[in-house]
């Protein structure tokens, strides 16, 4: 259910008028920049069945990409934003090159510059599309973070990355998570703070109106004229905005090359500290299967992926693809989600392409679809967790729309998933797409037989466009990972007799018992669609005899209990809907599950927790 608040501010942001977001609007004469860079072959039915990427060595996104639009098709959106207070701007391709431009100008007069480590937590910001283009044009490293990092955190990041300077949101506490940690990051030369006048954070009185003390959020900034207005003053940052502003916005282009370190993210890990995953220019390259033949994005329309910047899944969504497609993206600003107000901006901005993980599917579930004008939507698409059947149902019919399902890592662009004009079958991620030579393994190397669940390997021999180059600074790691010709993701599936891949689990999440090889997933989407379970993760519980049990941590839906009677009930529908011998037999009750800062689900943390005690007699 939406809150009071979020219905204020949504009847606010849907009062404000729209300039030019139709879809219809934008006059279609794309340049067909993709093809420059790929070789592409399909098969009768229009299905992708040939992809190789092809670049000059000094290949750059900011300049290649999105300069030539700028400067050829000037006019072209590149990205409708906005925010819950209101805000809205439409910035063209020109625009992203003449604020890239002053913002390359700015960092370069503090002394950034080629292979420069520069930490970027802005949210949803546009300020971050400007930070972002600009750090590669000046072949410096970007490495982008959540806003919800706390102390310990931020420092492992600093010293392990090596960062020079810090581009960070006012918005929140950022700011003084990063002030409480420098004196111990040696490397940290610059702090520049962006203040982003709202990110929909700002407080409202009882009608709805802006509590800003009279800054001026809102509706009064959008346009040309509002982008990076607000100053910011604290001590011993830089104000982004007001020194942007300033700056030319004439940048003379600079030498980089293709296969330069670019990109730098923080994977989400499960368990320990987060690897440092490191691409170059041609990652960028590598989410042009992404953007083309998953989204399905097209330059007269409008793409929404709903990411955060400080997660990869933004680049996957947000930039990168979608502007090899010239196609335009959405970006709503928010602090909190609520699946009306995401749902609202479809049909308000003429959303043709529309991409989030199944837990947002999930939230919107609970909505009145009937209520939204979705007429617009043309193509669904999910990735982040595996996608349960009962989402793809409810979506079929309530929109009309398959949703498209997708696999890759912090590591890598797609490398599995439904392609265009393919037959999904619910609960699978696909197929290999033909970017990419993708096999299941065993344990020993050799290759698994049809049904057999082993890992998920690339072939890196030669080393394809889109795979990390390395985990930095860190070759112990890189080797384990990389090796044989094979880059090993760590994630387990099985493939039927018809080529497509079933998601089982990460390696550690496998759960062995009495002979059995059981994934988690599998367990958690029957158990999900049993109308008391809101969440759950399965794991395994040692035990002598079968050497794991299956246990279930589930967190119930309003208006149920835990009790024995729910716990007999529960295993006797997984029984009923999947193989017998993988119902949990224990199944406990939790409030809420342990999760990653990303949002996934910690299976480590549970299973952590029950070695610490004994498991009860009587519940095997």
């Amino acid at each position: 259910m939406r809150t009071e608040y979020s219905v204020v501010h949504l009847k606010h942001l849907l009062s404000i008028p729209v300039a030019a977001t139709a879809a219809s609007s934008q006059e279609l004469d794309m340049r067909d920049i993709n093809l420059r860079y790929v070789d592409e072959e399909y098969d009768e039915n229009g299905l992708l069945t040939k992809f190789e990427l092809h670049n000059e060595p000094d290949y750059n996104f900011a300049y290649d990409v999105v300069d030539d639009i700028a400067l050829n098709d000037p006019t072209r959106r590149a990205m409708v934003w906005c925010n819950p207070e209101g805000e809205e701007h439409i910035f063209t391709f020109a625009d992203m090159k003449k604020w890239s431009d002053k913002t390359a100008n700015f960092l370069s007069e503090i002394g950034i510059g080629r292979g420069d480590k520069v930490m970027v937590v802005l949210r949803r910001h546009y300020q971050f599309w400007f930070v972002a283009l600009a750090l590669a044009k000046l072949g410096a490293v970007m490495v982008p973070a959540t806003f919800m990092l706390k102390e310990h955190d931020m420092i492992y990041r600093l010293n392990g990355a090596g960062i020079k300077a810090v581009i960070a949101t006012s918005a929140g506490d950022v700011a003084d998570v990063v002030d409480a940690v420098v004196g111990e990051c040696p490397t940290v030369e610059k702090l520049i703070l962006v203040n982003p006048a709202g990110a929909g954070m700002t407080k409202r009185d009882d009608n709805g109106n802006l509590l800003d003390g009279g800054e001026g959020f809102g509706a009064a900034l959008s346009g040309e004229d509002g982008i990076c207005v607000l100053p910011v003053n604290r001590s011993g940052w830089i104000d982004f905005n007001t020194e942007v502003r300033k700056t030319s916005d004439s940048f003379a282009k600079r030498e980089t090359l293709a296969e330069e370190p670019m990109l730098l993210y923080f994977s989400s890990g499960t368990a320990g500290n987060p690897k440092m995953v490191m691409h170059n220019s041609l990652y960028s390259l590598g989410h042009l299967i992404t953007a083309k033949h998953w989204h399905n994005v097209r330059p007269d329309g409008i793409h929404f992926t709903i990411a955060d910047t400080g997660w990869g899944k933004a680049v996957w969504g947000k930039f990168y693809g979608q502007w090899l497609m010239e196609a335009c993206v959405l970006t709503y600003d928010f602090d909190r989600f609520h699946a009306g107000e995401i749902l609202s901006l479809i049909g308000r901005y003429g959303v043709t392409t529309f991409c989030a993980p199944p837990t947002m599917y999930r939230l919107m579930m609970q909505e009145n679809l009937a209520d939204f004008d979705l007429s617009s939507l043309e193509y669904s698409t999910t990735a982040g967790e595996a996608l349960n059947p009962d989402l793809f149902d409810f979506w079929k019919e309530n929109t009309g729309l398959t949703i498209y399902e997708g696999f890759g890592q912090t590591e890598t662009p797609l490398t599995i998933g439904n392609l265009t004009n393919s037959t999904p079958r619910p609960g699978s991620m696909g197929k290999p797409v033909p970017l990419y030579n993708v096999a299941i393994m065993r344990e020993d190397g050799t290759f698994c037989d049809v049904g057999e669940t082993g890992e998920i390997c690339i072939n890196v021999d030669p080393h394809p466009a889109g795979i990390m180059m390395e985990y930095y600074r860190d070759a112990e790691k890189t080797a384990a990972t990389m090796h044989d010709g094979w880059y090993h993701t760590g994630d387990t599936a099985w493939e039927d007799e018809d080529g497509y891949y079933w998601y089982v689990g990460r390696n550690d999440d496998v759960i062995k018992s009495s002979g059995y090889r059981i994934g988690p997933f599998e367990i958690e989407s029957v158990m999900l669609e049993h109308p008391a379970v809101r969440e759950c993760a399965v794991t395994g519980v040692p035990d002598d005899l079968r050497g794991m049990l299956v246990k279930a941590t589930v967190v119930l839906a309003e208006g149920f209990e835990g009790s024995d009677e729910l716990t007999s009930e529960l295993q006797t529908w997984v029984k009923e809907n999947t193989a017998p011998y993988k119902y949990p037999r224990i199944i406990e009750y939790a409030d809420d599950l342990p999760r990653t800062v990303n949002g996934k689900i910690r299976r480590v943390a549970i299973r952590e927790a029950d070695q610490r005690q004994t498991v009860p007699e009587g519940l095997v």
